[in-house]
């Protein structure tokens, strides 16, 4: 099966998708958005994907198809084979990228956590593991400041704020839980999730509806968060894909 446009497989929920979609966006390419059930994987995905996860970019060339997998190494492709760069230039600030980049999944590790988490003291550690990586978060924007600009970068919208969108998303559906308290005494951080919340490519890299889908998901866990809306006691201790 092959397409004349870059094909991206998708799941309504998933983050790393959205890493793909802002990045495609950004750059200006056409694509179709394919979304699959996860829990009823199709035979067709099953066959392409050697992880049986999502994103995949499936791509027309040469009259076939290649299909590339993991967020990462779709971002990088696209990178290396798109117009209009989202890593800046200089080596030694794409390898700080990069390593902010991974930094951000882990947020997203950590953030699997929290929601999961089963029981009221499980919550608040993880609350707080939460609460300190965004505090390092916080203290390399500080850094990054003297360069002015809204962005991780200052001026210049990269694949760092492309990665930082979906994960600002979760701590949107957060609040219709309750306060947590994760990014008190944040500024900067608060600052720049406002600012990514406006940007056009990462407001559309969801559907209408995923705040809702979000929320039936976050309801379904049977966690400690899921049992609880509006009314968590909290008393946080100290800070601390694909």
């Amino acid at each position: 099966m092959t397409h004349d446009k870059l094909v991206l497989v998708s799941h309504p929920l998933c983050p790393y998708v959205q890493r793909a979609a802002i990045s495609l966006t950004e750059k200006g390419v056409p694509f179709e958005r394919v979304d699959i059930d996860l829990a009823d994987k199709p035979h067709w995905f099953k066959a392409i994907s050697p992880l049986g996860k999502v994103p995949l970019l499936r791509v027309p060339r040469n009259g076939e198809e290649t299909v590339i997998f993991e967020s990462a190494v779709i971002l990088e492709f696209l990178e290396e084979t798109q117009a209009n760069p989202l890593h800046p230039a200089d080596p030694y600030a794409r390898a700080r990228h990069r390593a902010w980049i991974e930094f951000g999944s882990a947020i997203l590790n950590a953030i699997g956590r929290f929601y999961s988490a089963p029981t009221e003291a499980g919550f608040l550690a993880e609350t707080s593991t939460l609460s300190a990586m965004f505090g390092r978060l916080e203290a390399e924007l500080a850094n990054e400041a003297r360069q002015g600009g809204p962005w991780f970068a200052g001026h210049c919208f990269s694949l760092v704020d492309a990665v930082y969108g979906p994960v600002f998303r979760y701590l949107d559906a957060f609040d219709r839980f309750g306060d947590f308290g994760i990014l008190d005494g944040k500024p900067r951080v608060q600052a720049w999730r406002k600012t990514l919340s406006e940007r056009l490519s990462i407001r559309d890299a969801v559907a209408p509806d995923y705040p809702q889908r979000l929320d039936t998901f976050l309801r379904a866990k049977g966690s400690f968060l899921s049992s609880h809306r509006n009314d968590l006691p909290i008393a946080l201790p100290s800070a601390q894909s694909a």
